[in-house]
């Protein structure tokens, strides 16, 4: 079985992306993805958000997430949703300065509020903070390009060697049957 790439943070002009949903689907085609997660900001999105995302066509395979706003700190989180599984990844800890101890504050508090995290960002933007690839920090590392324009698109990703179906692409992610990619600077 081909190991699949795909980008699991993604934004469009539902929130601070600049491309509408066709669009962006269009240029991870072209940058032949097999999957995309197209997680608008919570906070900004509407009703039209969640019947709009699912009626783009699209030779990838579209996961329907949304960036959570953690409410008792500042922190996103990424919550990918498959049919049945749904993936919760703690997004870009390096736009938030953080060190592995706060990372790990960070985790123990979000779990104790009630929300287990799968998975963390080791990317800000697509780039690469190895920081966060640290055996200290008990989840799955996961890099992605938080798409919001061109200059962010194809610059991290994921492959997983799995079959082509949303919720198996989770559960290899959270297994770690993964592998990172980033673009050459």
């Amino acid at each position: 079985m081909p190991w699949l790439r795909g980008n699991l943070h993604a934004h469009t002009t539902f929130s601070d992306g600049v491309k509408e949903p066709n669009e962006l689907v269009a240029a991870y085609e072209a940058l032949g993805y097999d999957f995309l997660a197209i997680t608008d900001h919570e906070n900004w999105i509407d009703d039209r958000y969640w019947s709009a995302i699912p009626r783009v066509s699209s030779k990838l395979l579209l996961f329907h997430g949304v960036e959570l706003n953690w409410p008792r700190f500042d922190q996103h989180i990424g919550r990918v949703a498959g049919e049945r599984e749904t993936l919760h990844v703690l997004n870009h800890p390096a736009r938030y300065h953080l060190s592995v101890a706060q990372t790990l504050e960070r985790i123990r508090r979000i779990g104790a509020g009630g929300l287990t995290l799968d998975a963390i960002e080791v990317t800000e933007t697509g780039q690469r903070h190895s920081i966060y690839e640290s055996s200290e920090i008990p989840l799955v590392k996961v890099a992605t390009d938080d798409a919001h324009g061109p200059i962010h698109f194809g610059r991290a990703w994921v492959e997983v060697d799995a079959k082509r179906d949303r919720d198996a692409i989770i559960r290899a992610i959270r297994a770690g049957e993964l592998r990172l990619g980033f673009a050459a600077d």
